[in-house]
């Protein structure tokens, strides 16, 4: 019995979807990773930057906290294009993009018109804008935007600036990009989403990194649509980013997620996975990263 001409184009239509699937389970990935190094220059004396990189292969590496001037740049890693964008303080903020792939359009900070709609001053006329606090990244997939959040300080004195301008104005530049393309954002966002994200979340509640004004800034980029990656593949507590410097925290794993990738809802069946390297070691943060399928 001959087959009929419609099974005959599914069977050909299946065919190809398969040989499709494996092609793309072939393909090489591509790996991004983020880390608050909290003084790359310091990291890159001990050896320690380029030992993580020679470890770790990343695509792309965003990094936050740089704390170095360009005329202190000293650090030059062959097959990578470098991208910094330093505070005008020295020795403090600042954060770099460094991609094996020349990215098509590089903007330090948010575009000037952009920039215009929001204040970024705090009450002691500090402007987080002149601070290096973000880079934005265009390759031919997506958007990456790497971020140093304004830190709400010990006594809550730069809440009003992050509640009120900063995560505003984050949130509506990630959105304004996405109406391109998608959008994979990382950095040190300086908050513990919910509770499973710091070790003792009862005392910290109110204090900076646990606000419920910092916590709903997290959340609209949710509400937005952006995933966090992490909890694609892991939904308990114990997970942590950045461990204070005192008490022995890191040892003890008594720690904060606070550090991110957040991706466009249309990059998810690219996530091949979500880490974060507690093993790496040079900072009070460590990397995370993500695995993208091309």
């Amino acid at each position: 019995m001959q087959p009929r001409h419609g099974d005959r184009h599914d069977d050909i239509a299946n065919e190809r979807r398969s040989e499709s699937l494996a092609a793309r389970r072939r393909a090489p990935s591509m790996k991004l990773y983020s880390w608050n190094v909290n003084g790359i220059r310091a990291l890159h004396r001990k050896g320690l930057f380029d030992a993580f990189v020679r470890a770790h292969r990343p695509d792309v590496l965003c990094l936050q906290e740089t704390k170095v001037s360009h005329e202190q740049l000293e650090i030059e890693l062959p097959g990578y294009h470098d991208f910094w964008n330093c505070a005008r303080r020295k020795g403090y903020a600042g954060t770099a993009i460094l991609s094996r792939r020349e990215p098509l359009k590089v903007v330090m900070g948010f575009p000037r018109r952009f920039a215009q709609r929001y204040r970024f001053a705090d009450e002691l006329e500090r402007d987080s804008a002149a601070e290096g606090r973000l880079i934005t990244a265009e390759f031919p997939d997506f958007f990456v935007v790497t971020v140093y959040t304004p830190n709400a300080k010990d006594d809550l004195s730069r809440l009003v600036l992050r509640h009120r301008h900063w995560d505003p104005a984050f949130l509506a530049y990630c959105r304004q990009l996405e109406r391109r393309k998608p959008v994979i954002l990382c950095g040190d966002l300086n908050v513990a989403h919910t509770e499973l994200d710091l070790a003792h979340p009862r005392p910290n509640r109110g204090k900076k990194g646990f606000t419920d004004e910092e916590r709903r800034g997290f959340q609209a980029l949710i509400d937005a649509g952006f995933i966090d990656t992490f909890r694609l593949f892991t939904q308990d507590g114990g997970h942590y980013s950045w461990w204070s410097s005192f008490t022995n925290a890191r040892a003890r794993n008594v720690g904060w997620r606070i550090d991110y990738f957040l991706v466009s809802s249309a990059l998810r069946p690219r996530i091949h996975a979500a880490q974060i390297h507690t093993e790496v070691m040079g900072s009070d943060h460590c990397p995370v990263s993500i695995t993208l399928r091309r």
